[in-house]
């Protein structure tokens, strides 16, 4: 037959020990207690002696810093948090110099609108090209215009001439 998902397996008993006998040694995991609270007893010491010499030396107050970072001087800008101006230390009179993709930006902008102007006065080659298209472009509407009122005309005598 079949036992189902789970086979027994014996799991033991876990023996629990009270702190006095692993103080004492007599516990079933004597060295790893032992270390454990010696280290914590280390530990308690350092924070003593610590927090004697900070008592004394406030002025010296140095951050931690991760791995390798206090061994090596890194001389990264990207690394120094910017500071913030409060707007009554703020030097209006410095001017922000603009990087070169501002800089080029602006004065294609500036380039556009002369440009923009000496199209509207007709300088440019292009302007006057386009005014010598319009001028055709209306001459050729003027002759269609006048052809059609000459049409309008002929067909008008036409029918007064049939009638009489």
């Amino acid at each position: 037959m079949v036992r189902g998902k789970f086979k027994s397996k014996p799991t033991g008993r876990r023996l629990f020990s009270t702190p006095e006998e692993m103080a004492a040694g007599t516990s079933s995991r004597p060295r790893t207690f032992r270390k454990q609270e010696q280290e914590k007893e280390e530990l308690e010491e350092e924070k003593e002696l610590e927090s004697e010499e900070e008592s004394e030396e406030d002025s010296e107050e140095t951050e931690k810093r991760k791995g390798t970072e206090g061994l090596i001087e890194v001389q990264n800008p990207n690394l120094l948090k910017p500071k913030t101006v409060k707007a009554k230390d703020a030097n209006f009179e410095k001017t922000n110099e603009l990087s070169r993709r501002e800089r080029e930006e602006i004065e294609k902008q500036k380039a556009h609108e002369r440009y923009m102007k000496l199209q509207e006065q007709g300088k440019t080659e292009q302007a006057r090209k386009d005014l010598e298209r319009l001028a055709l472009i209306r001459q050729q509407r003027a002759e269609a215009a006048k052809k059609r009122e000459e049409e309008k005309a002929a067909k008008e005598q036409k029918k007064t001439e049939a009638r009489k």
